[in-house]
């Protein structure tokens, strides 16, 4: 009969006997001692043969061992979008105009004379006078205040109540999901400028508070169906099916794992709608029924100017191309948002 094989000093881990007890028990010790290497150790995970980082420098093992999310994703191709990029420079603009009009402009939008209605530009007054003689480029400046603080209100009130609803409705479901979505369809048979006209005729406030609730009251159910919808879809991953299983609360799911990826589409939606809850409440004040004297607004100074198109145009030009330029770059930004945060676009 064969003698056993003997040992051999050059193997890895040790020698490894012939028997079949044997062997079992020392590759049990050398799949042991691999497991317990820790990354960047010779053999172990990420680590190169010399003890360094695997792959070419320690700049891939980092991006393996810290996983990208959708946020980090969409950041990143938001910052390669030209579009994205110059509508946030007119929007940083805007808002640091709207904090500290005495940046660019040293006048003030309420003094005016007489003496020089409708008159063209001139040294110190580049966009002329108004109808009263009111100095049309302070109007057009402090007016962007007034547009920025009502969309940004406006946005962040529907955002809020549109999602807290429509969250609730999708996740629990049953008769609240069905009271919800009756509401949200008699909401959406209201016509928005008809609305304003009827509410807002009867309020004599010249704040913005009156015209930003307006706004949130029929702006909420459009974020509220986008968040049930997404919140359903969400709810059906197996991760949140896991949580459920492991007796996670329904408070804990919804703001754990829910509402982080949940969110998307209602920044997406509310970023738009910005724009469009400043060109309403432009609208609103043109009709007269929304923002008041001596409150200056974009949408007062074009409902003033419109009598003198034709004589003095650049009264209506200027806060019209400011009004148009700011919802412009609104959209812009909402739709730069809506293709980074979409996976199907990628």
């Amino acid at each position: 009969m064969p003698e056993p094989q003997s040992r051999r000093p050059d193997d890895n881990g040790g020698a490894i006997a012939a028997t079949g007890a044997g062997a079992g028990m020392d590759l049990a010790t050398s799949e042991g001692g691999t497991l317990e290497q820790r990354p960047g150790e010779p053999g172990g995970p990420g680590g190169g043969l010399d003890g360094g980082s695997g792959g070419s420098g320690g700049t891939g093992g980092e991006a393996r061992g810290r996983p990208r999310s959708l946020w980090s994703d969409a950041w990143r191709d938001l910052r390669r979008n030209p579009v994205f990029v110059l509508s946030g420079l007119v929007i940083v603009f805007l808002v640091i105009i709207s904090i500290w009009p005495s940046l660019i402009t040293s006048g003030n939008p309420l003094s005016c004379d007489l003496a020089r209605a409708q008159d063209g530009s001139r040294p110190g007054h580049p966009f002329g006078f108004n109808g009263q003689g009111c100095d049309v480029y302070t109007r057009t400046v402090y007016g962007a205040r007034t547009s920025v603080v009502v969309g940004v209100l406006a946005s962040l009130g529907v955002a809020v109540v549109g999602s807290v609803l429509g969250g609730l409705a999708g996740f629990f479901g049953g008769s609240w999901d069905a009271i919800l979505s009756r509401i949200t369809d008699i909401f959406f048979g209201i016509p928005v400028v008809l609305g304003g006209l009827v509410l807002l005729s009867v309020v004599t406030s010249s704040t913005v508070w009156p015209v930003i609730g307006f706004m949130v009251l029929l702006g909420w159910p459009q974020i509220s169906r986008i968040a049930r919808g997404s919140v359903i879809t969400v709810k059906q991953n197996d991760f949140v099916q896991a949580a459920r299983a492991l007796g996670a609360s329904s408070s804990r799911m919804m703001l754990r794992h829910i509402l982080p990826n949940a969110v998307a589409p209602v920044i997406v939606v509310a970023t738009i709608a910005l724009g469009t809850f400043i060109a309403l409440e432009a609208t609103l004040s043109y009709l007269g029924v929304g923002l008041k004297p001596p409150t200056v607004s974009w949408g007062i100074d074009i409902s003033d100017a419109s009598p003198y198109i034709r004589n003095s145009p650049h009264m209506l030009l200027w806060p019209a191309g400011a009004l148009a330029i700011t919802v412009l770059a609104f959209i812009m930004l909402g739709d730069a948002v809506r293709d980074a945060l979409d996976p199907k676009l990628r």
